[in-house]
């Protein structure tokens, strides 16, 4: 069967169900794995390109940036540019608003003038549509290709692709160099069938590079037996430090909900918030206790988004306006949305949906901006966890790294 999964995945037989199938006529079989893309049931034909590979003319200049790269911008960038051409892998351990982005301009300029096929792969849509308008700007003789759910053209082939992880179902041995931005992010990070499927997306001797302000334990343990090359940036591009959250006791939060009413602690954060003008994200555990709280709030400047809200796009575009000043989210906006001047709250922090990976990103969204460096994280809390307090040792490890002179 044509399914792109782990030879290990597909022989579990609770993957596979059957149904009446209307083009053979009898009980046919398909996998739940990759179902997203769209059902491919057993007598289904899979069609894969056979023909001679696309080739890729672009035009002079090809990278039209006209911004300049910090010092440790330039290390990893050098690094990354050296890598473009090979088959070895590179982690880019880079903290939050360390201009990640920007560090991948100059790599893929090269692979593109040398006929090389670029994919930038991320987990989620939020990020996605954060990157796209970037790297189109950037790069404006060249037909970026978008690829994300909802939106996904294939009217001609593009020598650079920025696509989410779940499209590239799609490819086989397509990509000279892949990038996996976030790459520690659910879902990426906990499914097999989609680290497998951007492998998939790869030729064999590809250039792979991922991007992470928190790489996973297992990535972390092949970079120290020397299996993964690295590069750390601790310092964000403007110089100054990452934000250290503070912790706020709030009392049974919980309980307050039940009763119809937000801690007296949090309400006097949020409305001092409003009447200065500050534009504020507040996290949340579970979209339901954040509808609870919006209907505490009733104010027109506020909104709340959660990950099937229809409207989602539109209502983080009208964050970005300026057109509501405090947007209530889920955790989907912990990575990859920039917003200048702003304030993060995290209410019930206590909970374990909370990882110490999932605060550390969540304090990422303050101080982005050179504009703006400066900004407030607080932790409203019923109790500190480990995740709390392992989230707060990171970020000041980083700043106490920052400082150093050095930084490789």
């Amino acid at each position: 069967m044509g399914s792109p999964v782990k030879d290990a995945a597909t022989q579990d037989k609770e993957l596979f169900a059957a149904f009446p199938c209307y083009r053979c006529k009898e009980e046919c079989t398909y996998c739940r794995n990759c179902v997203m893309m769209g059902l491919v049931s057993q007598c289904t034909p899979l069609l894969r390109w056979n023909g001679p590979e696309p080739a890729f003319q672009v035009d002079e200049p090809i990278l039209q940036w006209e911004g300049q790269l910090s010092e440790l911008q330039s290390s990893a960038s050098e690094k990354m540019y050296e890598l473009i051409g090979s088959s070895k892998e590179l982690l880019m351990w880079a903290v939050c608003g360390a201009g990640k982005t920007e560090i991948l301009f100059i790599g893929i300029e090269k692979a593109l003038r040398e006929g090389l096929r670029v994919c930038l792969a991320t987990t989620r849509t939020d990020v996605f549509i954060e990157l796209f308008p970037r790297f189109e700007q950037a790069f404006p003789s060249v037909k970026v290709q978008a690829l994300y759910g909802g939106h996904s053209s294939f009217d001609a082939a593009s020598p650079l692709v920025l696509s989410t992880t779940h499209q590239l179902f799609r490819f086989e041995k397509a990509f000279d160099v892949m990038i996996v931005d976030e790459v520690d992010a659910f879902p990426y990070s906990y499914d097999d069938t989609l680290q497998f499927t951007v492998e998939k997306a790869c030729k064999d001797d590809a250039a792979r590079i991922y991007l992470s302000a928190t790489p996973s334990e297992d990535m972390l343990t092949r970079v120290r037996q020397k299996d993964l090359d690295v590069i750390h940036i601790s310092k964000r591009f403007h110089g100054y430090p990452l934000p250290v959250p503070r912790f706020t006791w709030c009392g049974n939060w919980k309980k307050s909900l039940k009763k119809g009413y937000l801690p007296k602690v949090l309400l006097e954060w949020v409305k001092g918030r409003l009447d200065s003008g500050c534009n504020v994200f507040c996290s949340f555990r579970r979209w339901k206790i954040m509808n609870e709280v919006y209907d505490c709030l009733e104010s027109d400047a506020v909104d709340y988004v959660h990950a099937e809200d229809p409207e989602r796009k539109e209502k983080v575009n009208r964050f970005r306006k300026g057109e509501i000043t405090m947007l209530i989210t889920t955790t989907i906006l912990e990575r990859g949305v920039t917003i200048p001047e702003i304030d993060v709250a995290v209410f019930g922090t206590d909970h374990d949906i909370f990882t110490s990976n999932a605060l550390v990103q969540i304090c990422g969204r303050v101080g982005r901006s050179i504009e703006d460096p400066y900004g407030e994280v607080t932790y409203f809390h019923f109790g500190k966890t480990k995740a709390m307090t392992s989230a707060k040792k990171t970020i000041e490890q980083h700043n106490n790294r920052s400082s150093r002179k050095t930084d490789r």
